[in-house]
């Protein structure tokens, strides 16, 4: 479980393709604090730690389901990664619920700077029978993008818009997307309970 309160940008130092696995390994300032079996969030998706193959290095693996339903398996070695660790019960919880389980990608189709933020649109496919079960944005309503939790503006049937802060944008890998940007998107999971539960 996390919050979508991203740590850090981390940066993959090297890509291992085995059969239809890809093995990522990836430098983080908290690599010390990491140990096999872990959980951490990788643009939002869930993956475990397992291995360290230096001493400020981690290694964890992305199955073909994975690669499927994310924006992983377009990484290169020098990209950035936007990471969490799991959330602690006993802190506050500053984001929304996450699961760190991909929903579907979107493709970042506008830009814009707003006096020292920026508004980013989002474009996704759109899906009737799925958008029944909770897999739409709402007005105000939390989304996770890359793993970052951020408030809806301007939903629509296929997109939305965010607003990000300066500080958002500098320490997490939102700096680098552009119209044309590949995300992971996670739709809210009491969304999906409400939209389960009304149709029983």
């Amino acid at each position: 479980m996390f919050s979508g309160i991203v740590e850090e940008a981390a940066q993959v130092v090297a890509i291992d393709k085995e059969e239809g696995n890809i093995h990522f390994t990836l430098k983080c300032s908290f690599v010390n604090e990491l140990k096999i079996d872990q959980s951490v969030a990788h643009n939002g998706v869930c993956l475990t730690v397992v291995d360290f193959p230096t001493p400020d290095t981690y290694k964890v693996t992305a199955i073909q389901e994975t690669l499927n339903r994310s924006n992983l398996g377009g990484l290169k070695v020098g990209d950035l990664v936007n990471l969490e660790r799991s959330m602690k019960f006993d802190g506050r919880l500053d984001g929304h619920i996450v699961q760190g389980h991909v929903d579907t990608t979107a493709l970042c189709t506008d830009l814009k700077e707003s006096d020292g933020s920026w508004y980013y649109t989002f474009k996704y496919e759109f899906d009737a029978e799925m958008a029944k079960k909770g897999y739409v944005t709402v007005e105000k309503g939390s989304i996770t993008v890359n793993g970052v939790s951020l408030t809806v503006c301007d939903s629509e049937r296929d997109q939305f818009r965010v607003a990000i802060i300066p500080y958002t944008h500098d320490n997490t890998n939102f700096h680098r997307i552009e119209p044309g940007t590949k995300v992971n998107l996670e739709f809210d999971i009491i969304g999906k309970y409400i939209a389960r539960i009304t149709t029983i």
